[in-house]
């Protein structure tokens, strides 16, 4: 997605135009910080369409991006309209990040600076050009126009409901209603929420990882054909299968830019897969050395205990405090149990373990299996990598149990 407008223009183009062409473009290459004085009437050259660019290295770039072109040579126009467009210096961005209230906003560029950023990052870029009366070209103009106005631009994002993408199929049904029909025969099969994100994401990999840790079990649902289109590729894919008024919606697709698909290489050494196992295997081996010497490690019993505290502390808080709808009802909190962080502290200051500590313990255990029957029953999917963490987690259980008895 493009978030961040890193070069403004670069060139002015050269107009050759008629002198009312001049004045739209030098309305246009204002970068988006007002709307058109007056929304102009478009020709019969123009179009609109649905721009499509392709993932990139950085997590907020992983899925790719869309935005609608307007383009009409007569009046020398051609603008993108970009609703993915957030701002850092905006008043508590990162708090209401946390929280789930986090504002997008629709901007507004020239083509050439907009594509400018996809030819230096050297992702592809795909257009899919509309079948649309003059009539109806001018309609969506009218649309955009309107949403960019300041008061209507900005939108409450939600990273699987309402973002750049998802938005491309309300507008045409709040454009065309009825007429517009979404075949989804070009599905294999409906996906759920979580299967679709992690289409764009190495499973083993630290940004995988901790969504699959944030995302409850509502996103083990499938998603509706609709849906599907809060990612890009499948907007993308979804406009090849859109008619309206039984006719194909797309008169033409393009190639914009041509790269490669981008493919980031990791090494296993830095995967939390690696990292996961070593937590493991060096466990096994101190609990190994407890049982012969018949002690026990409060060092490692205290640090397990109040990490995996800590973050089901924040995953609690994710799902009780915040209004992120992609977050309520996760049961990571069954391994990352809360109230470790108080028994992280009775570990590292009591010798001697009290009475009741084996009964947290099998508290604990059974908190292990509900997790490995809601898994099995796909109620929640949870992340493979996160296996060497539940067995780290079962050794020691076992231990402290044993190591609790009188």
């Amino acid at each position: 997605m493009l978030h961040l407008v890193l070069f403004i223009l670069i060139f002015a183009p050269i107009l050759f135009q008629m002198k009312q062409s001049i004045l739209f473009l030098a309305l246009i290459l204002m970068v988006g910080k007002s709307a058109f004085s007056q929304v102009p009437t478009l020709s019969e050259k123009s179009k609109v369409s649905l721009l499509t660019c392709a993932a990139g290295d950085e997590l907020y770039y992983a899925f790719g991006h869309s935005a609608f072109r307007v383009q009409d040579p007569t009046l020398g126009i051609d603008v993108v309209y970009n609703y993915g467009t957030f701002d850092f210096n905006r008043p508590n961005f990162y708090l209401n990040f946390v929280k789930g209230k986090l504002i997008y906003s629709l901007s507004r560029r020239n083509f050439d600076s907009f594509l400018f950023e996809y030819e230096l990052e050297k992702r592809w870029v795909k257009e899919q050009i509309f079948d649309l009366s003059l009539a109806e070209r001018n309609e969506m103009l009218q649309f955009f126009e309107n949403n960019y106005l300041p008061e209507n631009r900005d939108y409450l994002y939600d990273p699987l409901l309402n973002n750049c993408s998802s938005i491309v199929g309300d507008i045409l049904i709040d454009q065309f209603g009825d007429s517009i029909n979404f075949d989804g025969s070009y599905l294999e099969k409906r996906y759920t929420f979580r299967e679709l994100v992690r289409q764009h994401l190495k499973i083993n990999s630290w940004s995988a990882f901790g969504i699959d840790l944030a995302f409850g079990s509502v996103v083990d649902r499938k998603a509706t054909l609709k849906e599907h289109m809060f990612l890009p590729y499948y907007a993308m894919k979804q406009i090849r299968n859109t008619t309206k008024d039984g006719k194909p919606l797309l008169e033409r697709e393009r190639i914009v830019l041509d790269y490669g698909k981008y493919v980031k290489n990791g090494s296993f050494a830095a995967s939390p897969l690696f990292w996961f196992i070593l937590l493991f295997l060096f466990t096994g081996v101190i609990t190994y050395v407890d049982y012969k010497h018949k002690t026990r490690s409060r060092w490692l019993d205290f640090s397990l205990f109040l990490i995996t505290g800590l973050i089901g502390l924040c995953l609690m808080l994710l799902w009780l405090a915040t209004d992120h709808t992609s977050t309520p009802k996760n049961f990571n909190v069954l391994w990352a149990v809360p109230f470790h962080i108080f028994i992280a502290f009775v570990i590292i200051f009591q010798k001697q373990l009290p009475n009741w500590f084996s009964k947290y313990i099998w508290f604990a255990i059974a908190s292990l299996g509900v997790l490995i029957i809601l898994w099995i029953a796909e109620i929640q999917v949870f992340s493979p990598v996160l296996v060497p963490i539940l067995l780290t987690m079962a050794i020691r259980y076992g231990y402290l149990l044993k190591f609790s008895k009188p």
